[in-house]
Parts: C-alpha cells; sequence; structure tokens
C-alpha cells in the first residue's frame, strides 16, 4: 500500500462518528486536522493515545487543528471508548477499513508472531485546505502529539 507524504491531497472520507453523524474530511475545511487511525478501542496502547490528544486538545484548538479518531471499530465500541476516557471527539468507525485503505494503513500485522490484517497505527497533519502536512506510519501510541507539535513546528506549552 502506498504511503501518503507531504504535498499531497489528503483522501475524503464520510463515516458515522461515535453518535451516528456523518463526518467527512471536506467538513473541516479551513482548519487543520490531526487524522489518527488507531486498531482498538479500548487497549491499552489505543487508550494512551486517545487520552494524550484530549490532554491537548486545548493546544490543538490555540493552533486551528482539530483531532480526529478512525477505526475499524463499531460505533458503539467507539461510543463506550469516548464516553468512558471523556474524549470529546469525533472517533470514525471504518467497518469496510476504506478510509485505511486509502491512506495506506491497513496491512499486515505481526503480533506475537500470529500474522493478522489490521490498521497499522499511523497518523496525519492535514491542512485547511486538505493537503497532508505530516505522515507517520507505524506511529508509537506516546508520539502521535509530540510528532504533531513537531509537525506545525511548536513546542509545546510554548504559548
Amino acid at each position: 500500500m502506498a504511503k501518503l507524504t507531504r504535498g499531497e491531497k489528503a483522501p475524503d472520507f464520510r463515516l458515522a462518528d461515535q453518535n451516528g453523524r456523518q463526518v467527512s474530511l471536506q467538513d473541516y475545511r479551513g482548519r487543520k486536522v490531526l487524522l489518527y487511525f488507531y486498531p482498538k478501542a479500548g487497549t491499552s496502547g489505543c487508550t494512551v493515545q486517545a487520552e494524550s490528544i484530549r490532554d491537548a486538545k486545548p493546544e490543538l484548538a490555540r493552533e486551528n487543528v482539530v483531532p480526529i479518531g478512525i477505526s475499524p471499530d463499531a460505533r458503539e465500541s467507539q461510543k463506550k471508548f469516548d464516553r468512558q476516557y471523556h474524549l470529546d471527539f469525533p472517533l470514525l468507525s471504518d467497518r469496510e477499513h476504506q478510509a485505511a485503505e486509502a491512506y495506506g494503513v491497513w496491512g499486515e500485522k505481526n503480533i506475537a508472531g500470529k500474522k493478522s490484517m489490521g490498521v497499522i497505527r499511523s497518523s496525519f497533519l492535514i491542512d485547511e485546505e486538505g493537503r497532508i502536512m505530516e505522515s507517520w506510519y507505524r506511529v508509537k501510541p506516546d508520539q502521535t502529539v509530540p510528532k504533531a507539535w513537531e509537525g506545525l513546528g511548536i513546542k509545546p506549552g510554548a504559548r
């Protein structure tokens, strides 16, 4: 699967969020988006990742950045994850992994010697016009936010 790089047009999508609302990348034109793909709501790594994004939301908002998470989980699982950790940002259900494939994050994984297909944890910083500013494939859960700051060219807490 091809990886997206700086300057490329970010693939659009239309997926249901945890509340059943249809969300498209196009809906956020005029704002930056921190789009991240995660394997499974409620797992330890995904929780670390989501909580770090939740905690960074005020600083992200000051930079005109909206966080959006995407996983293959059902909408109900996304809703439970949101409620349990008070995430308060869109978590999109990509059951058919169309968005994951478009972003090049659906692929073979090897966990404890067991191979399977799934989401490869990745994140993307997308500009106001829908172009990739930065992409990070196989990002560690605790590195999504620091990588976003790096991509924005700012030091967290510096403002």
